[in-house]
């Protein structure tokens, strides 16, 4: 529904988001629309509306069909027929044109207001390391520091808002999205392990404190959003955004006393800083080296004082009416949360990560999974909704493919093969080879989309397409492989006129362009050589194996007990089995 509503108001006013507002027919299709609308304005609006559909009815039905002729040729996508090469595909030029967009000073683009587009940033990471491109990972590396510096980051408690209003990620829209922190989860990890910095860290695990503290329930499963309004404390019941996380200077004063002069100089509680009616939204200018020369404490000292900080101001604000919950659980964004967990744990191996993961991977497999086959959508107050949309498997799948390569247990990975198996069956487009974003089982609603340029979240097709070819190495399975190309084929014409849409797909490109690796660890000492390996950044692999015999093609055969062995293969065919980290690291190239 939000797709194709949300394609109906880019028709109509050449832009849409959320919140989304549509006025339709009883049929369903759409006649006027658009975002945000104060509540005299979204009054008049239906008035009119209504008065219009009593008055000259075929006139809307006239537009409803203009405008569905529209939104069906939105997502036109064909199979593309011609021979492709990829390995010779321009990425290089393609990124230089991209990099016109770039900020030299806060990072991401130049303009506001500012989303932070993790899986833009995911494929420039690995594009700048695979391609030793010195610029490219110095924008990535801005950027992540600059969102953490800015208010767009909450200080206090961990965790993202979903954009910044002006181009220095200072002033938040308020409201935390569960997709946003998911993802930034994976690429802060990630980043980490390329960079080593304390600071990416640090927002790693302050953001998942949060999720845990305010947006996970008892059976481990993660809530959608929290409000950007909350009711002020004088305010008479009003809301007002930001009223939640904003501080005044007298408050700030009250509550650190003698520590206020070091804490407002390292979060710019100054004109910096200011936001409106003598608020600040914090933020941050200096690194921590900076700010301790400049007061004369040590490290150690800051860091106490930085996280009693954060407790004292955490508690201050937690007396303060809270945001309001959207409790509901989507399957979708509970799979890209799920990841961010398991990309957490490879990094930082704390058990607390793998354990959230686990909890949620279960629920995802005991209570939206049907016995049908089928995955739900939905699931609140303890009972499951809607049928899954392509995005639900997508996300799901590539979550258990990275639970499985953290774990080796063989269940996820057949999970993630039963759920592909699932989408061939019921969402495939077998004329254009790639997938519908409903289930063949699902009413039409005005038309049948296929959801493949990648946003805010990549698009369900681009992670479908990426899933097929790690599995189709898992299982051998040609047909796998095979689509995942013809999927690329078909985007591959678009690609350079919008590369921040497509750079889920130019990650997967990415995987034709260098040898992609299997990396398969057998032997009872499995756990710990992968443990060891998911140390080190290596984004065109994947990771086989298992501490007994396994079944599976790329494990048939090479278990050997009382030993632990690391194959280093490329389409099945491996080197030389190896027994340590460091041996199996040197056989990789172009990582």
């Amino acid at each position: 529904v939000d797709q194709i509503y949300i394609n109906a108001v880019q028709l109509m006013t050449g832009g849409a988001g959320w919140p989304l507002n549509v006025i339709t027919l009883p049929d369903g299709r759409p006649v006027w629309g658009g975002t945000y609308f104060p509540k005299d304005r979204w009054i008049n609006s239906i008035e009119r509306m209504q008065e219009l559909y009593v008055e000259n009815p075929q006139k809307l039905i006239d537009y409803a069909t203009k405008l569905e002729e529209g939104i069906k040729s939105m997502d036109l996508i064909e199979l593309n027929t011609n021979e492709v090469d990829f390995s010779s595909y321009p990425t290089d030029d393609l990124v230089k044109k991209w990099q016109r967009s770039f900020s030299n000073t806060y990072g991401g683009i130049k303009r506001s207001p500012k989303f932070m587009m993790p899986n833009n940033l995911e494929f420039l990471l690995r594009y700048a390391v695979q391609n030793k491109d010195e610029k490219v990972l110095k924008h990535v590396f801005l950027t992540l520091d600059k969102m953490a510096y800015g208010g767009v980051y909450d200080q206090i408690g961990g965790g993202f808002a979903r954009y910044s209003i002006d181009v220095r990620w200072h002033i938040p829209h308020f409201e935390k999205m569960l997709y946003d922190n998911a993802q930034l989860v994976s690429l802060y990890s990630n980043a980490y392990l390329v960079s080593q910095k304390p600071l990416y860290k640090e927002v790693v695990e302050e953001t998942l404190q949060f999720i845990a503290r305010e947006m996970t329930n008892t059976q481990g499963v993660f809530y959608s959003s929290l409000d950007a309004d909350s009711e002020t404390i004088d305010g008479g019941g009003e809301l007002e955004e930001g009223a939640y996380y904003v501080y005044t200077k007298e408050e700030l004063k009250g509550i650190l006393n003698e520590d206020f002069d070091l804490f407002a100089s390292y979060y710019n509680v100054n004109n910096f800083g200011k936001w409106e009616k003598d608020n600040y939204v914090l933020v941050r200018e200096k690194t921590d080296d900076e700010i301790i020369e400049d007061y004369s404490i040590s490290m150690n000292e800051f860091q106490l004082k930085k996280k009693n900080w954060k407790q004292q101001l955490l508690d201050f604000r937690n007396k303060r009416p809270k945001p309001r919950l959207d409790d509901k659980t989507l399957t979708s964004w509970n799979g890209l949360m799920l990841k961010g967990y398991v990309d957490a744990y490879k990094v930082f191996q704390k058990k607390e990560y793998l354990d959230a993961a686990l909890k949620n991977a279960n629920f995802i497999a005991n209570i939206q999974w049907q016995e049908n086959g089928a995955l739900f959508h939905s699931y609140k107050n303890g009972k499951s909704t809607i049928n899954g949309y392509l995005e639900d498997y997508a996300a799901v799948i590539d979550a258990f493919i990275a639970l499985y390569e953290v774990t080796l247990d063989p269940q996820w990975i057949n999970n993630a093969k039963k759920l592909t198996d699932y989408t061939f069956a019921y969402f495939f487009d077998e004329e254009k080879s790639m997938f519908y974003f409903t289930s063949d089982k699902d009413q039409k609603l005005v038309t049948r989309s296929i959801e493949y340029r990648d946003n805010v979240i990549p698009a369900s097709n681009s992670i479908m397409a990426k899933n097929l070819f790690v599995l189709s190495h898992h299982f051998d399975d040609s047909k796998f492989g095979e689509t995942a190309r013809q999927m690329l084929k078909n985007v591959e014409p678009e690609m350079d006129s919008y590369p921040s849409g497509f750079s889920n797909w130019l990650d997967l490109l990415a995987n034709y362009q260098t040898k992609y690796y299997e990396i398969v660890v057998v032997g009872e000492n499995a756990s710990e050589k992968v443990k060891e390996l998911n140390q080190v950044y290596l984004p065109g692999k994947l990771i086989a194996g298992s501490t007994n015999s396994g079944s599976s093609p790329l494990l048939e055969g090479r278990y050997l007990e009382g030993k632990t062995f690391i194959y280093v293969c490329v389409n099945n065919t491996c080197k030389r089995p190896v027994t340590e980290t460091n041996l199996a690291l040197k056989l990789l190239e172009g990582q």
